[in-house]
């Protein structure tokens, strides 16, 4: 199942390497000779992996922003309508618009609002949930989780050339695997 036939069509091309600082230099060499659809795939999180592959920074702390303001603005105009407008009560003689009585509920909303744009907002920008992933088909790849490591350079790059890029590829690696699509 690792290697496509002629006319089952490409995911990419899998790079396998066995430290970490050759799959960082790897990343780093590919994305200076103009790859960009790439991705490196470690059993720990590697420092400056992320620069290497020219990523940008992930949007989802502006979605838990926006999440938590919209949690906590719904909760305090929810109780404003409702002790000021809807059912006003003179309680104690204290003003119908008593703010510090919101704050619990605001700041609950709040924390609640921000947490589902965080899990939400996660699981789009990942495009999860995908049950199957074309790189699951190399049998190589199982050891993304123990002790190698590995780049895939995609099909949809502009510059992938099957035969260039393997040759870039195996320059650098210990192997190279075609992932089937």
């Amino acid at each position: 199942m690792g290697t496509p036939s002629p006319q089952e069509p490409l995911y990419g091309l899998l790079a396998e390497f066995d430290q970490a600082d050759t799959v960082l230099n790897a990343a780093q060499q590919a994305y200076a000779a103009g790859y960009r659809q790439m991705n490196a795939y470690t059993p720990f999180p590697l420092e400056g992996i992320s620069a290497a592959l020219g990523q940008r920074p992930t949007r989802l702390p502006w979605l838990v922003l926006l999440g938590g303001l919209t949690g906590g603005s719904a909760a305090y105009f929810m109780l404003y309508y409702a002790c000021v407008i809807s059912y006003p009560l003179n309680v104690g003689g204290r003003p119908m618009h008593s703010w510090p009585s919101f704050i619990p509920i605001t700041f609950e909303m709040t924390v609640l609002g921000a947490a589902f744009a965080a899990f939400f907002g996660m699981l789009a920008l990942n495009g999860l949930p995908h049950p199957n992933h074309p790189l699951f088909e190399v049998p190589a790849f199982s050891l993304a989780t123990r002790d190698r490591f590995f780049l895939c350079i995609q099909v949809r790059d502009p510059l992938f050339d099957l035969e260039q890029t393997r040759r870039f590829l195996e320059g650098m690696a210990l192997r190279v695997h075609e992932v089937p699509s």
